[in-house]
């Protein structure tokens, strides 16, 4: 399915299931098939599931407009308008998770039922005071750490049946790196904690025990910020968590959603 933005970008997205709404993100890069083995899991368990491609990802349109966070948030949202979406969860790994955090951000979040962050923390550049950045990024490194390829994000592979979906779209619409740059430096900069602070729905995070990106320590300190978060850690899986270990990630999720 498509829809058009207010400055004229046309978005490809998913809308399956009856029920409680959720909206999920990919994260940089990624392509919203990466959600293979949660979309149907989640519909039997009755939710509504929309899965978006953001700007210049996946099926959706390639271009330089808007590759900053709180266009991105603004697109989401104007999705969530566009379907009458009641009270969604929010659902996002990487990147996708810091665009939440862009829309709590700009409208709060009174409209939203939980916030699930998979493997991103609210800060990634560190600081004497932060140590649980992107590796080991700091302030003197930006931008130019950002051009240089950021490595695997992967510990363990993520199941076949999803990488074969994932380089199908791929190979019908290429990542395109250089376009994107500014987005990337643009997340790269952002400081999400006073956002997680203010928080007082539901927040979760899910981060990879072995994560290349990330301490995983990132999970629980954050966690401890917002009035109802909480954490889980899954063991082997890196940055993909729902892709690696998709059984394990899926619980963790599937508990949390039954809290509330």
């Amino acid at each position: 399915m498509h829809f058009i933005t207010s400055d004229h970008v046309q978005l490809d997205y998913t809308d399956e299931g009856q029920g409680q709404p959720i909206v999920i993100l990919t994260g940089f890069g990624g392509a919203k098939d990466i959600w293979r083995a949660q979309i149907p899991v989640l519909i039997q368990a009755g939710y509504r599931v929309i899965n978006l491609d953001g700007r210049c990802q996946g099926l959706s349109e390639h271009t330089a407009k808007g590759l900053r966070m709180s266009r991105r948030a603004v697109d989401a949202h104007e999705l969530i308008e566009k379907l009458q979406l009641e009270q969604p969860i929010l659902l996002g790994n990487s990147m996708g998770a810091a665009t939440w955090f862009a829309y709590v951000s700009l409208y709060g979040d009174m409209g939203i039922k939980a916030l699930i962050d998979v493997d991103q923390t609210p800060k990634m550049i560190n600081t004497p005071h932060w140590q649980y950045g992107f590796k080991q990024v700091q302030w003197q490194d930006i931008p130019d750490y950002f051009r240089m390829p950021l490595g695997h994000s992967t510990f363990k592979h993520i199941d076949d049946a999803t990488y074969t979906r994932v380089k199908a779209v791929e190979a019908q619409a290429p990542f395109d790196a250089k376009l994107m740059f500014p987005l990337l430096v643009n997340h790269a900069v952002q400081d999400w904690r006073d956002v997680i602070r203010q928080l007082t729905v539901p927040f979760l995070i899910i981060a990879g025990a072995k994560s290349p990106f990330f301490n995983p320590d990132f999970a629980a300190v954050t966690a401890q910020m917002a009035l109802r978060g909480q954490s889980v850690v899954i063991p082997e899986a890196g940055h993909i968590v729902m892709a690696e270990q998709s059984a394990a990630f899926n619980k963790a999720l599937l508990e949390f959603l039954a809290t509330f």
